[in-house]
């Protein structure tokens, strides 16, 4: 029986995490998973010491704002990897400036490391791989691009693919959608996909329901589809949507279904767009933070686009509202664009179907199980031997 410490404070990473448990309990039942994360992961037999939306904020300012609630729970990890009854690997997921430091008090207790979905250090300081290889084992890329940025580094890193392959399925038409949630099939949609974070809906929601509106002053027939991430507090949201007068429909579960449905949708930055990409709809990228974190971050990131669709792909085939450009008319411009004009949809559906492509191949989460029963399995090795 392995003990396995696992980590994320991502509403994606919580997907991931999910799927990484259920296929090593498939391999191996008697694993036993503890750590940080969500729903999913709980559900899928994770004992939760800590709730990953507990630790999940973004940016310096929103990190100093949180840091007496990470902090607890950075030593409450750390006692248990340096403990007397250590677990036999430590799967990070994401979430690096937590996760990097976590690495390093696993290192010097002599737990494995197995970094998943690794630091996205080809967009910002890249100096950071010689400090990853020093305090991870083994990673996980989920980007073809990845591997060789180690290249003669002290790590084995492994492709593994993209793992939103393995979870992506539309099991719904867009009629058969609409009419279980009482909506007319017959009007255009659109998708707010507002992401995952408490600090996302502060800065961008309310610029992407002032937008909403401006759509619907255009097209009156238009009705909103909102998709709630399980991190997110429904209740909170609908007390947003108080008084805002437009024809909005909450929904969760299957977001691919919920894309499907859309004719466009506007989306925070973050992994929601690769969800909607693999879907091939339309859509306008908004991303607004602190304007310190904004100003510092500008310095930082090194590459020319923030959406991971545009990014894959290589180049902008959605357009990107960043900070000051991400206005309710800008957006609502951009929006009734796509839904007016069938040629320029169609133009980033085409542009949209080349991200599949260049995400790899479905089961990824099955390739990292391997990895960590590999980790595992030395690890009982070494014991043996001591």
């Amino acid at each position: 029986m392995g003990r396995v410490m696992i980590v994320t404070g991502e509403a994606s990473g919580d997907l991931h995490g999910a799927n990484l448990i259920e296929a090593a309990l498939q391999r191996d039942p008697s694993l036993s998973f503890f750590g940080v994360g969500g729903t999913r992961m709980a559900e899928a037999g994770c004992d939760l010491l800590i709730r990953g939306e507990e630790l999940a904020v973004m940016g310096l300012i929103e990190v100093l704002g949180h840091f007496p609630v990470i902090h607890r729970a950075f030593k409450r990890l750390k006692d248990l990897l340096t403990g007397t009854d250590r677990p036999d690997a430590l799967v990070l997921i994401d979430f690096p400036e937590f996760n990097l430091r976590l690495a390093r008090e696993a290192k010097r207790a002599g737990v494995p490391v197995l970094y998943y979905v690794s630091p996205q250090v080809w967009a910002w300081r890249r100096g950071r791989v010689k400090k990853i290889a020093a305090v991870v084992d083994r990673l996980a890329a989920i980007f073809p691009f990845e591997p060789e940025l180690y290249k003669g580094l002290p790590i084995r890193v492994d492709y593994v693919g993209h793992p939103l392959l393995d979870e992506f399925v539309v099991d719904q038409s867009r009629n058969t959608y609409l009419h279980a949630l009482g909506l007319d099939p017959t009007c255009p949609v659109v998708g707010i996909f507002p992401g995952s974070r408490r600090n996302e809906l502060r800065y961008n929601f309310a610029v992407m329901l002032s937008a909403a509106a401006r759509i619907r002053q255009q097209h009156p027939d238009v009705l909103f589809l909102l998709a709630v991430a399980p991190s997110l507090d429904r209740r909170e949201i609908e007390e947003s949507l108080d008084g805002c007068n437009l024809p909005v429909t909450l929904v969760d579960g299957n977001i691919y279904n919920a894309a499907n449905a859309c004719h466009a949708v506007l989306a925070v930055s973050g992994t929601v767009t690769l969800q909607v990409a693999l879907v091939g709809t339309p859509m306008a990228i908004v991303y607004r933070m602190a304007p310190l974190t904004y100003a510092i971050g500008k310095r930082l990131v090194k590459v020319p686009y923030i959406g991971l669709a545009n990014i894959v792909v290589g180049e902008g085939v959605v357009r990107e509202f960043i900070q000051d450009a991400a206005t309710a008319e800008s957006l609502s411009a951009e929006i009734s664009r796509i839904l007016s004009d069938t040629g320029y949809a169609g133009q980033i559906r085409q542009g949209l179907s080349k991200v599949r492509d260049r995400l790899g191949s479905a089961g990824c989460s099955q390739r990292v199980a391997v990895i960590l029963q590999d980790m595992l399995d030395s690890r009982k090795r070494e014991t043996k031997r001591s």
